[in-house]
């Protein structure tokens, strides 16, 4: 796993989204078998001169921070994407580049997701806090829970609110960023900003020069000068996915988008899979509310071969299950295919937290925070995640089974849409009191079709 995870993070704006709405999604490429949690975090205000303890350091916080929900490996403090209470959604991509990440613990670039999160109240304001935080912090250490191999990376980020999107790419403090306000955009694990840039590192081109990469007279070309020498710079097979949509752009395209295999933005090999996706619908009119559907287990669109001697996990129950987002629907007469469903949130002032999509937690014992860090691997899956694997074993065994769950699962999934879809149209807002459980109750109505 040397290289970048193959994650896609996508925008699309007005004209090309529907009805004055801002679509973000993103698909979390990670190990194989790493857990990801939904987590909700309350705004908290925060005594003077506290620290704020990151995945490897610890930094000083600030005196208040945002409500947020995050899709997070669940071994770690930052996060792959989220939303928070302004509406400002931010996803992360681990990049490649001509040079190297810090192996040294520092802030990862889902730290910075998080931090921006917290302390962002647009889209801009985050990029700006991100950066500094760079500068003061810098970027470094393993992005894996492993004990044997340090992986790190440089990162790129997607940050969008109600009326604009930014690009940022970092490699180590250095970085630049294009504003986007209209039409389309990708980003994945290629630096993609060339030569327009909006913003910038005051000493990015110089360092571009101590380091022989660029002569001061070409035309800077930012992935062209900071991209491994054997990099493609045709960032996106998730860009083509993305453009050639004809219709207006709707939660539910975005959807069919990160679960198209086929394109390889739904990615499933043999290192890495799809271990959680989301989609955002932020509407431009500030009187409705912001969206954010999560799956929170992999990955939205997975083919299985059934297998008639296996059945179920010897650690799911074979009867009755928690909870579960896989389901399943025929592809073919060998083939069927288990789906994560997208589940809405909306903030409110009195969230109700879901402990089903939590992983468990093991305080200072955790190995992730112990020095030598990951001597062991403790079982991170959360409930959700444990029946999914049940259900997955159990399709594996009945075919017909998988077809009828992933109907049902499919209609629960397009039933929520078209709630929301109602609450997007509405000319008066949402009542807090019956979408203060929304995320639980659609992971709970869920959960009845597995017992």
């Amino acid at each position: 796993m040397s290289g970048a995870p193959p994650s896609y993070s996508f925008v699309a704006l007005p004209p090309r989204a529907k009805d004055g709405l801002v679509v973000f999604g993103k698909n979390s490429a990670r190990p194989r078998d790493e857990v990801q949690e939904v987590v909700y975090f309350p705004a908290v205000d925060h005594e003077a001169e506290s620290k704020v303890e990151c995945t490897y350091i610890s930094i000083d916080q600030v005196p208040r921070t945002h409500a947020i929900v995050i899709s997070r490996p669940a071994w770690l403090w930052g996060a792959e994407m989220g939303a928070n209470e302004h509406g400002v959604c931010i996803a992360n991509e681990a990049i490649n580049a001509r040079e190297p990440a810090a192996e040294t613990e520092a802030l990862l670039g889902m730290d910075l997701v998080r931090l921006g999160l917290e302390r962002g109240t647009t889209a801009k304001e985050a990029l700006d806090i991100i950066v500094s935080l760079l500068d003061e912090h810098g970027q470094g250490g393993n992005y894996y829970e492993d004990a044997h191999s340090c992986h790190s990376f440089q990162s790129a980020y997607l940050l969008v609110d109600r009326d604009e999107a930014w690009v940022l790419e970092t490699v180590g403090k250095y970085w630049a960023a294009e504003r986007i306000t209209e039409g389309v955009r990708c980003i994945c694990n290629h630096l993609s900003l060339t030569t327009k840039m909006d913003e910038e590192h005051p000493e990015l081109r110089t360092y571009a020069q101590s380091q022989g990469w660029w002569t001061g007279e070409d035309e800077f070309n930012f992935a062209q000068v900071f991209s491994p020498a054997d990099d493609h710079l045709d960032c996106c097979a998730g860009k083509d996915s993305l453009e050639k949509q004809e219709e207006s752009i709707t939660v539910q395209t975005m959807i069919n988008i990160l679960r198209d295999k086929a394109s390889g933005v739904c990615i499933d090999s043999e290192s890495f899979l799809t271990t959680a996706s989301i989609v955002s619908v932020l509407p431009q009119n500030r009187s409705s509310p912001c969206i954010h559907y999560f799956t929170g287990t992999p990955d939205p669109s997975r083919d299985i071969k059934p297998s008639q001697d296996q059945g179920p996990p010897s650690h799911c129950c074979p009867t009755r299950p928690s909870s579960a987002t896989y389901v399943a629907g025929a592809m073919g007469p060998s083939m069927c295919t288990l789906w994560s469903i997208f589940k809405p949130f909306i903030f409110v002032d009195d969230v109700k937290l879901v402990p089903k999509a939590q992983s468990p937690c093991f305080g200072d014992d955790d190995p992730a925070k112990k020095e030598p860090r990951f001597q062991e691997k403790p079982d991170r899956r959360h409930e959700l995640y444990k029946a999914h694997e049940w259900a997955r074993a159990v399709i594996e065994s009945d075919q017909e089974q998988g077809r009828t769950l992933r109907k049902t699962m499919l209609e629960l999934e397009k039933q929520g849409l078209e709630a929301m879809e109602e609450i997007l149209s509405s000319p008066e807002p949402p009542d807090p009191a019956e979408v203060g459980d929304l995320f639980y109750d659609c992971v709970d109505t869920e959960m009845k079709f597995f017992k």
